[in-house]
């Protein structure tokens, strides 16, 4: 009796083992040809990620606002364009899709002080809103002032100590001036152009290089503060090449200047 239970069991169990394999091995097969749709939980398909809200990529057509200086204003270049228009030619092919220059508001020769009185008139906040892109050079006319104060009068070499004392009020109105254009447009793309160094040439030691680049990295560290603001870096366009795209004033970009500028933010929103 005892050997037919024993028997019994061992066959009981063996046929389930069959079982059991079986439908595993079915299920397993049906996985390769047949596979679902349910995504492994570590590995996953990437996504395309949605493009935010404020991004010009979701829009039928993009409205530019510039301001700051004489950069933006296009001074030193015959055709009139400066990096102004020829960024928007470049981003409207690039976009495949209208570009406009809603409002211009540079001054040639403002500094970060009379940027900043600016937010007085009304016509300026009015025009940051209904922009989808800002661009914005400043803090150049802060630093070098044209040359004035900066060159030893005897010798005519670069004097980087007066340029160095100017640039943390510099900065501190550029903190001023991003955080008055996230309020009064925080969906807006914006764009601020790094300073170059015009006088590269007259500065044996490089001194003002250091400055400059100092000026930059606070720049940076400003605008990486803000989701939607690009800090865009101009000084190596200059550095090997300053003779050759600087205006006969040796100060501001010409239109080769200006079109290296704008290859590179273009670039930047590609």
């Amino acid at each position: 009796m005892k050997s037919r239970t024993i028997w019994w069991t061992v066959g009981t169990t063996g046929l389930i083992s069959t079982l059991v394999f079986a439908g595993g091995f079915g299920y397993a097969v049906k996985d390769v040809l047949f596979p679902s749709a349910v995504q492994n939980p570590i590995v996953t398909a990437p996504q395309e990620t949605a493009a935010p809200s404020g991004s010009i990529e979701t829009k039928e057509k993009v409205q530019l606002v510039t301001l700051g200086d004489s950069l933006t204003a296009g001074t030193g270049d015959g055709t009139g364009k400066g990096y102004v228009g020829r960024f928007r030619e470049k981003l409207q092919t690039q976009l495949n899709k209208p570009v406009y220059v809603l409002n211009n508001l540079a001054i040639p020769g403002a500094t970060t002080t009379a940027l900043l009185k600016e937010w007085d008139q009304k016509k300026t906040t009015d025009a940051l809103k209904e922009a989808d892109l800002i661009l914005l050079t400043i803090g150049g006319n802060d630093i070098f002032q044209g040359g004035t104060g900066i060159f030893d009068n005897a010798t005519q070499e670069f004097n980087p100590d007066a340029a160095a004392e100017r640039v943390e009020p510099a900065l501190a109105n550029l903190k001023k001036i991003l955080a008055d254009i996230h309020q009064a447009n925080p969906d807006a793309t914006v764009m601020y152009i790094g300073l170059y160094h015009p006088f590269l040439d007259l500065d044996e030691k490089k001194a003002g290089s250091l400055i400059v680049q100092k000026y930059n990295d606070a720049a940076f560290a400003l605008t990486n503060q803000y989701p939607n603001m690009i800090f865009v870096p101009t000084y190596d366009l200059f550095e090997r090449n300053l003779n050759k795209y600087l205006f006969t004033d040796h100060f501001h970009p010409n239109q080769d200047g200006y079109e290296r500028i704008a290859e590179r933010m273009a670039q930047i929103l590609k």
